[in-house]
């Protein structure tokens, strides 16, 4: 998958993910996944910064803003492990493994696409 795919559709989802956050309020969806107002809305910032380089960004932007995030959802992956509640930003904090994992997945992905993969076809380099 190509940088600008994986940003477009990540972006949309993510997005979703923060508006679905919202109208549910502050709780556990379906008693396993963290919902909080701060991660809604951290959610709609990177989602939606993903979607617009997505669609209308240059391909280095794509691919910066896709590792970039990657990066920073990696960190929150990790950092849900060691401070469950994000210094105080998430009352119902990450608890559960799951929220950990998504993610730590998220991160992996992004780097991994936005870094090393994600080259948009037609441009990649060739040895």
């Amino acid at each position: 998958m190509d940088s600008r795919t994986y940003a477009k559709v990540m972006g949309v989802v993510i997005v979703l993910i923060g508006v679905g956050g919202l109208v549910l309020g502050e709780k556990r969806l379906l008693g396993v996944l963290n919902i909080d107002i701060a991660e809604d809305i951290v959610h709609l910032v990177t989602g939606g910064l993903m979607a617009v380089v997505g669609f209308r960004g240059s391909d280095s932007a794509v691919r910066s803003v896709v590792g970039g995030l990657g990066i920073v959802y990696l960190l929150v992956g990790v950092l849900g492990f060691m401070v469950p509640d994000m210094f105080g930003l998430l009352p119902n904090e990450y608890e559960i493994v799951l929220d950990n994992l998504i993610h730590l997945t998220l991160g992996v992905l992004g780097i991994a696409i936005g870094f090393f993969i994600g080259r948009p076809a037609g441009r990649r380099a060739t040895s």
